[in-house]
């Protein structure tokens, strides 16, 4: 007696296969037999709470909105110190001639605030007071019109 040439792999994948036409037919043959709902019965609304409901909602409770009231995004914030004066002293904590940057330390908020030698009005050296401008780059705060004060 020779042995059949199909193997047991593939004898389940062709089970496989069989069952999954076999369950596609009959949710077509479901279908077809099962129009489906009218398109009333298919219309769902939404109440004033976010759910579903069947029930159209009440015009009399429709609230008006107009459309000046609506504010897309963030209105910017500034605060009436930077409107006033927005030069600042402070003193430098570091700064390499030869590489051609430094940081200055602001005397009111205390934050060390980056200072390239593009930004200098004067020469400067540690420990020197000076005045100056925040400036905001990609990088964060930098410091600009750098002048020394005496």
């Amino acid at each position: 007696m020779a042995k059949s040439q199909a193997t047991f792999n593939k004898e389940e994948n062709e089970k496989k296969k069989n069952k999954k036409k076999k369950e596609k037919a009959e949710r077509r043959e479901e279908r077809k037999s099962n129009k489906g709902l009218s398109f009333e019965e298919m219309i769902a609304y939404v109440d004033e709470d976010g759910n579903f409901t069947s029930v159209p909602p009440d015009p009399a409770r429709k609230a008006s909105i107009s459309q000046e009231s609506i504010q897309i995004g963030v209105s910017k914030q500034t605060s009436p110190k930077e409107i006033a004066d927005p030069t600042r002293k402070g003193k430098v904590t570091f700064f390499n001639e030869s590489k051609g940057y430094g940081f200055i330390k602001d005397l009111d908020s205390q934050e060390s605030i980056f200072v390239h030698i593009k930004g200098l009005k004067d020469k400067i050296k540690e420990n020197d007071k000076v005045s100056f401008q925040i400036e905001m780059t990609p990088k964060g705060k930098s410091a600009v019109g750098v002048t020394l004060v005496r």
